[in-house]
């Protein structure tokens, strides 16, 4: 016994040696060493009726009631298993601590890991091929097809897993802010911190509307800590992310990382707005002005400056990733913020590092075990570190999430790895449909498995990884809207100047912000301009605060003959990627790209 306690006192002490920084969670170290010290007690008067346990066990279960059948129907065994729904986040701190290895950071957040994945696993995404979307989905390599059979067999491999564990969590939440398009979710999941997540995620239902809630539009079977079967006919992977439109079911298999959820239900958005209620979805973040209430949609791929340009305190925050342009303004689809952390500072993005509380999940980052502070800036584990925290924790939130005005500026931002695009750029409504239907950005390192430096990319609509219809119908109705409401359309690049990845350096975030700020101003509607080159984009000649030579990237270069090469690079990648749709856009928009 005093051998193990010596080894004990030795693994503790290099554990907690000051500097020390723990990259993975170790929760089964220390519960196997139970020492005479260390033995558990409990007074005997805690143990009376009101037990948070067992308070917990009666509360949860009746709040199923009339769900019970449901519940039973579709293979749960409800004599096994607790099922814990809607469970308050103090309780899943509880469980994700006692039964995940979770910790509590120093500010309160809670911090978990979500295991050998930590980015979406798009290349083993699939849509069940069925009588009543196939004529509607744009089948190809990002909408993999998967028949029926298949998908029954992994739901039920899904609810298997699930029966062996003692407690199931259940969230009942809303996607979408506007009663008129919203839709009812369902989350079924074994993991308190996915919970927790789309507790944070999807917009959260009041008393009243939670006992009101009745049969959800769509269900999320969450069995991530377990594989599927590799050898299932149309299985890539032991990972498997399936959505059902005819039976509007998600099933997930073999991942724990937590977005796949968020994305699955992004995904039917994707697919319900335009269909179901004819309005035009958008892979988007939003703000609205204090006092203009003006409306800024800004589109664009994870890492390109959507969450952090978003979250100005000038201005309200609608949401910042998934969004609905409708017929009468702008709704958030979600409840909550699924932020970059990588790098986070107060001083640059003050909103996002505040908002890291209690209730809020850091996801895959690196702390002290002393201290349980985080360390934003160690990518040990990943470089895809994230936050989720309620839309409201944001001081700056318009809530509700809906705004009934229509859009007064939209920003595509762009992540260019090359150095060639321009830092801002003032589109025609031709070159606004060519780039959103080219969608450029470059792959940040961490955001999806395998992606170790920038990728060049085009993800058509800025959304690729999540689009269900084919492009041409979201760009139609995107440029509808902008003529009918006569929205100007900026082209900003949050990406390197000076030289490619590797040469250059990436455009400091003040010189954007102070960009943005003059696009809300409309100081740049009454600018000077000139034409860059190959593109054919018109580049203010002056802004206030920002060097000249970085508004032009031609200046910005040193070396003019690496400047010239890599522009006529990027162009034929351009046009390489927009021959998908040449012959499904007009000649106009054709001719709105650049040109070698």
């Amino acid at each position: 016994m005093r051998a193990l306690a010596s080894v004990a006192s030795a693994l503790l002490r290099l554990s907690t040696r000051p500097g020390t920084k723990l990259r993975h969670p170790r929760p089964s170290l220390f519960p196997t060493m139970v020492l005479p010290h260390q033995t558990p007690y409990v007074t005997p008067h805690i143990l009376h009726k009101n037990y948070a346990q067992a308070f917990d066990n009666d509360q949860y279960s009746n709040l199923i009631g009339r769900d019970l059948d449901y519940f039973s129907q579709a293979g749960f065994d409800m004599d096994r298993i607790q099922i814990k729904r809607n469970a308050a986040p103090a309780l899943l701190y509880e469980d994700a601590i006692r039964n995940e290895g979770a910790i509590i950071s120093a500010t309160g957040a809670l911090i978990n890991f979500s295991g050998k994945k930590t980015g979406r696993s798009p290349k083993d995404k699939r849509i069940v091929y069925e009588e009543t979307s196939k004529d509607d989905i744009w089948w190809g390599s990002v909408n993999i097809k998967i028949d029926e059979h298949t998908f029954e067999i992994n739901r039920e491999r899904a609810i298997d897993y699930l029966n062996t564990r003692d407690n199931v969590y259940v969230f009942d939440g809303y996607a979408g802010w506007d009663p008129k398009y919203r839709i009812k979710v369902r989350v079924i999941c074994a993991r308190a911190y996915h919970a927790l997540f789309m507790h944070n995620m999807l917009i959260r239902p009041t008393e009243e509307q939670l006992a009101d809630f009745g049969e959800p539009d769509f269900i999320i079977y969450n069995a991530g800590q377990f594989p599927a079967n590799r050898f299932t006919k149309g299985m890539s992977s032991t990972t498997s992310v399936e959505i059902n439109f005819k039976r509007m079911e998600m099933v997930i298999l073999g991942t724990e990382y937590a977005g796949e959820m968020k994305k699955g239900v992004f995904s039917v958005m994707h697919y319900l707005q335009p269909v179901k209620f004819g309005q035009l979805s958008l892979h988007s973040s939003a703000n609205v002005g204090k006092d203009t209430g003006d409306v800024t949609l800004f589109f664009g791929l994870s890492g390109t400056g959507k969450t952090t340009l978003s979250a100005d305190p000038n201005r309200l925050l609608i949401g910042d990733d998934e969004h609905v342009w409708s017929d009468t303004g702008v709704f958030n689809i979600e409840g909550g913020c699924y932020a970059k952390t990588i790098n986070l500072s107060a001083e640059k993005e003050p909103d996002i590092y505040n908002a890291i509380r209690f209730g809020s999940i850091l996801e895959n980052v690196v702390y002290n075990p002393i201290t349980r502070v985080p360390d934003y800036d160690d990518v040990s584990i990943t470089e895809n570190t994230r936050c989720a925290y309620p839309i409201e924790f944001i001081p700056n939130a318009q809530i509700p999430c809906v705004v009934d005005r229509q859009p007064s500026n939209i920003i595509m931002l762009t992540c260019d790895a090359f150095g060639v695009l321009p830092p801002i750029s003032k589109l025609t409504p031709e070159q606004a449909s060519y780039h959103f239907l080219a969608g450029y950005t470059s792959k940040t390192p961490g955001t999806e498995d395998g992606v170790l430096e920038p990728i060049p990319t085009f993800s058509t609509c800025y959304s690729a990884p999540f689009i269900v219809l084919h492009p041409g119908r979201y760009a139609e109705m995107l440029a509808e809207r902008m003529s009918k409401h006569n929205v100007p359309c900026w082209l900003i690049n949050t990406g390197w100047t000076g030289g490619k990845y590797g040469v250059g350096k990436r455009c400091p975030l003040k010189y954007t912000r102070r960009i943005v700020d003059a696009v809300h101003s409309g100081e740049l509607l009454n600018a000077e301009y000139e034409t860059f080159g190959t593109f054919g984009l018109s580049v203010p000649t002056h802004i206030e605060g920002i060097p000249r030579e970085l508004l032009n990237p031609s200046l910005a270069w040193a070396d003019k003959g690496a400047f010239n090469k890599e522009v006529r690079k990027l162009a034929g990648m351009f046009g390489k990627a927009f021959a998908l749709y040449e012959k499904d856009v007009d000649e106009k928009v054709r001719l709105a790209g650049p040109h070698i």
